[in-house]
């Protein structure tokens, strides 16, 4: 076995922990296998939240059932649906060879190692509870200059669509110095931007501190002297005065948060377990901007959860209207199996949640391009990642609001800062012209 390959699917913690598991396989010599060719391990981290990743996962496995047989690559599924599924999963998929759970990362190789020599598939899904952090593992990073660095683990929230805290477990935090040093460990290493993360990272502390510590732990980060960081995610309900503080205080947070609503209805709020009603949710929001004007606020959205009738869809429609959102991810609800509200009456038809799908886009839509519009003509500093995919000679990169920013340059730029002066606004990127060099954020 000289080559592997990852397929991701999901959040950004399953980014993750994609880059460990590419870490340790390059760790034992192996290489990523070029672009088009089968890989002589193929590593499915999955999620699933949503439907259509079981869907892919079993599409995509599936396709490889003939390279297996005929080159005899080994397929290895982890993440949340291994975690979730275990064993079950080879009823489905039997041609896979290891199945591991979401704490099981750091058995990966010797999984691997153990199938190339069993006739029978490997399976390893052990209680997340008795798993540690996964931060001490190698890791090959997607982008040199930016980190993801887990501040917190598993989820204690059950709201009743998620199958997260089944499948992650309950929330733990790292201890404040574990998260210090390893950021000063990825500066050292050419790190520019970090971004915090967890399943809720405003209650980050609570099991190991006695309350939550996120605002300190922001400050201290930002101590350690790195130019951007940015965090994901946060929970209405544990959103701290003084969270928004340190956001407004200190220059090297970025000014974006993705504060997921979910729905504008309390009705549906209180159905889901999300514990916080639209009044909440917008005095918040009014905060977060009489704190910082210039905020960028994103958002998740879900439509057609059991019971929603057409007033809590208005609902929803008037609070993301009130909160001017910059992006949304909008998602038509799926059951999830293990979850209560999959078990829930009044799960409603495609057809009458569709429209009300097209309706919530296009008001997100609208909201973002009117807070696009006014950056016109501004200097922004931007972070860029390289040339874009469509067309090489336009560079990639992001403001410190998370704003894509398109650049017709050939300058190698990437994992640098440069000012750009926005000379168009779109709905979901900006278009503009370098005006200096690179430098510190």
């Amino acid at each position: 076995m000289t080559t592997f390959q990852v397929r991701t699917f999901g959040c950004q913690m399953n980014k993750h922990d994609s880059e460990r598991i590419a870490g340790m396989l390059a760790e034992r010599g192996m290489t990523v296998a070029p672009e088009g060719d089968i890989a002589d391990v193929i590593v499915f981290n999955t999620c699933c939240v949503r439907e259509n990743a079981d869907e892919r996962l079993y599409g995509q496995v599936s396709s490889l059932t003939g390279v297996r047989r005929e080159r005899g690559t080994i397929i290895a599924v982890g993440g949340c649906i291994g975690q979730r599924d275990g064993e079950q999963l080879l009823r489905t998929l039997p041609m896979i060879d290891v199945v591991f759970g979401t704490h099981n990362l750091a058995r990966l190789p010797e999984l691997i190692d153990a199938a190339a020599d069993s006739p029978r598939p490997v399976v390893e899904v052990e209680d997340p509870s008795d798993a540690d952090f996964t931060a001490d593992l190698p890791s090959r990073r997607e982008h040199p200059w930016h980190a993801w660095v887990p501040v917190t683990v598993g989820c204690n929230n059950f709201c009743t669509y998620c199958i997260v805290p089944y499948v992650r477990g309950r929330e733990r935090s790292r201890s404040m110095e574990d998260v210090v040093a390893e950021v000063h460990a990825l500066m050292a290493d050419g790190v520019v931007e970090v971004t915090l993360l967890g399943q809720n990272v405003n209650s980050y502390g609570r099991d190991l501190y006695g309350a939550p510590r996120f605002a300190e732990l922001l400050r201290e980060v930002a101590a350690t002297g790195v130019p951007r960081i940015r965090f994901t995610t946060s929970h209405p309900k544990d959103l701290s005065t003084a969270t928004i503080a340190a956001m407004a205080e200190l220059p090297a947070v970025c000014r974006h948060l993705h504060l997921p609503l979910q729905s504008g209805s309390d009705r549906i709020l209180k159905a889901m377990n999300r514990r916080y009603t639209q009044a909440d949710y917008l005095a918040l929001v009014a905060q977060l901007y009489e704190a910082m004007p210039d905020l960028a606020l994103s958002t998740d959205l879900i439509v057609g959860f059991p019971g929603e009738t057409e007033e809590d869809f208005e609902e929803t429609m008037l609070a993301a209207t009130a909160a001017h959102y910059d992006a949304a991810f909008t998602f038509i609800y799926s059951p999830r199996a293990g979850t209560p509200a999959a078990s829930m009456a009044e799960q409603i038809a495609k057809e009458v949640v569709q429209p009300r799908f097209d309706r919530l886009v296009s008001l997100v839509q609208s909201s973002a391009l009117a807070k696009n519009v006014p950056l016109v003509g501004t200097v922004q500093r931007v972070l860029f990642e390289g040339a874009s995919k469509r067309d090489g000679a336009v560079l990639m990169g992001r403001t410190a609001g998370n704003k894509v920013v398109h650049v017709r340059s050939h300058a190698a730029l990437a994992g640098t800062f440069a000012d750009v002066r926005i000379d168009d606004a779109q709905t979901w990127f900006l278009l503009g012209t370098l005006i200096s060099g690179t430098g510190d954020a």
